[in-house]
């Protein structure tokens, strides 16, 4: 992509799952990457400017927009469940501030062009999600907060477009995200990354949280990050969905985890009160109709690509 070739390029959360893989994208493609995080420095890529900052702090979206071109807002808190559950106020207050204040520091910068990372959390649950029935109803009672949290930021996304003008601000809602340099370990760790964690760990029996019937659309993160910057430098008018439109049912991706390790591995069922919604599709026709994107690896190859990182960094 030529249109990265030199310029400035904020990746704001360019250490997390995505943002690694978005930051070394862009560097491949020419651009001059800055990272905004509060991670540690190990985390960032080498030939990438890094700056340690709260970001929840207007001063320091300020000091991370500066001289830059674009700007990726990747910046979220994710969380199983069960953090979804616990953990409500410490989930909605940094988004809410995360949304406000990169938003408004871009504006006053002068960044030519803005892309929000919305989630598919913001939709009421449904048997497949599209992006003009967001608000035909309220985000579901699992993502209670951090669906509100970032149908906000949309909606400051529509206001400063209404009010200023600034027409190259995009809205991505990706769905369910895995790969290399997820969360492995926390408490928090998402379906993937906690079924690769076990499966590599186990004696023989890998357990899986519910009864294997919920179903997700699962999407490798270099189509997500691919997907990404293809919308920024095409700047559609209107939010995208960027998914598989797949259905995996959560004991499909269990024995595809569990064939990866080992396929005689038994599955071990347990009953959870902190599962997910039923079902949580994205259609992803508009992305493919207006900017010619959709996802290229199977579950099964990102299944094995993750899988494989995971062994040659953490061992087994």
């Amino acid at each position: 992509m030529k249109f990265y070739e030199d310029k400035k390029v904020l990746v704001a959360g360019g250490t997390g799952l995505i943002g690694k893989t978005l930051v070394n994208k862009l560097i491949d493609h020419g651009a001059q990457v800055r990272i905004a995080s509060i991670d540690d420095p190990s985390r960032a890529h080498e030939d990438a400017e890094f700056c340690r900052f709260d970001l929840t702090k207007y001063d320091n979206c300020m000091e991370a927009c500066e001289d830059m071109d674009y700007v990726f807002n990747l910046l979220c808190i994710k969380g199983s469940p069960k953090v979804m559950k616990e953990r409500s106020a410490s989930i909605f207050t940094p988004m809410i501030l995360f949304n406000t204040n990169l938003l408004e520091a871009a504006r006053k910068s002068d960044i030519k062009r803005y892309l929000y990372t919305s989630t598919s959390g913001v939709y009421t649950p449904t048997d497949i999600a599209k992006e003009d029935d967001m608000w035909n109803g309220f985000p579901s009672k699992k993502d209670w907060y951090a669906g509100w949290a970032k149908r906000m930021g949309e909606l400051q996304v529509e206001g400063y477009k209404k009010e200023y003008g600034w027409d190259h601000i995009s809205i991505v809602r990706p769905a369910n995200i895995y790969g290399p340099h997820d969360d492995f370990h926390s408490d928090g760790a998402m379906v993937v990354p906690s079924l690769i964690r076990k499966a590599c760990a186990s004696d023989g029996e890998l357990e899986v949280w519910g009864d294997g019937s919920e179903i997700r659309d699962f999407v490798y993160v270099e189509d997500i990050a691919r997907g990404m910057m293809m919308t920024l430098e095409q700047s559609p008018n209107v939010p995208i969905n960027l998914g598989s439109g797949k259905r995996y049912s959560i004991k499909d991706l269990a024995e595809t985890v569990a064939s990866n390790f080992d396929p005689a591995l038994k599955l071990k069922w347990k009953p959870t009160e902190f599962g997910g919604d039923k079902i949580r599709v994205l259609d992803a026709s508009r992305a493919k109709d207006l900017i010619g994107w959709e996802s290229k690896i199977t579950l099964q190859e990102g299944i094995k690509k993750t899988m494989d990182w995971y062994k040659s960094t953490y061992g087994k």
